[in-house]
């Protein structure tokens, strides 16, 4: 069982606010950041932490412990100063991924440049489903078919290799089914439950967005 990664959200514009809330509904450990007293409001009893912040003054990320997050999401990106500063500094920390909120590609490639891991140019369902995907990570691909299930897609993991998936019992054992193998180019769309998944398939299963989430973190 993996831990629990955590979260910080820097902007709560509708993507931010949307991002955090969502996150923050799965039992995630999230921390947001706005320099709005009005936004910190409106969400502060659903995370973990919120704080009003004025991100480009120096040393602001520092002081509130941003370095120990897992994942940093800049949603800010109107102010491209802060959005900018506050991707910089977030890499300059050593936060291992940063994923960066743009308002046009070239706000974009100035964010690649210094620094972000990612560029995302969102509106609030996007800001839904990054935070579903970011939740299972483990899941190379995740798409929401409702509120409550989602199709998802990812490796097997080495304990999988060499059994079938009626050895593996996934209905039973992690309430999903598997819709789908791929191995390299090829999708079966209809896999035999008695076929010997080989080493590094992808599958892709669909199940209730909790079970999917449980089935990640025990990869």
């Amino acid at each position: 069982m993996r831990r629990n990664r955590s979260y910080a959200v820097i902007g709560l514009g509708r993507f931010g606010m949307s991002l955090a809330a969502t996150l923050a509904d799965s039992d995630c450990d999230v921390m947001v950041v706005d320099e709005k007293e009005e936004n910190i409001q409106q969400i502060q009893d659903r995370v973990t932490y919120a704080v009003r912040a004025d991100v480009t003054e120096p040393g602001a990320l520092e002081s509130l412990g941003i370095q120990n997050m897992d994942v940093v999401v800049i949603g800010i990106s109107e102010n491209m100063e802060a959005s900018i500063t506050s991707t910089f500094q977030a890499k300059d920390l050593g936060v291992p991924l940063v994923i960066s909120k743009a308002l046009n590609p070239l706000h974009g490639k100035i964010l690649e440049r210094v620094g972000a891991d990612q560029v995302v140019y969102p509106e609030s369902a996007t800001g839904i489903r990054i935070a579903r995907k970011l939740i299972t990570g483990n899941f190379m691909d995740f798409f929401e078919l409702s509120g409550e299930y989602s199709v998802g897609e990812f490796v097997i993991p080495p304990s999988w290799a060499g059994n079938t998936l009626s050895d593996l019992n996934v209905r039973r054992n992690h309430k999903v089914n598997v819709i789908g193998i791929k191995t390299g180019d090829e999708v079966n769309v209809n896999p035999d439950p008695y076929d010997i998944l080989p080493d590094r398939a992808t599958v892709i299963v669909v199940g209730k967005n909790s079970d999917l989430s449980k089935l990640a973190r025990e990869q």
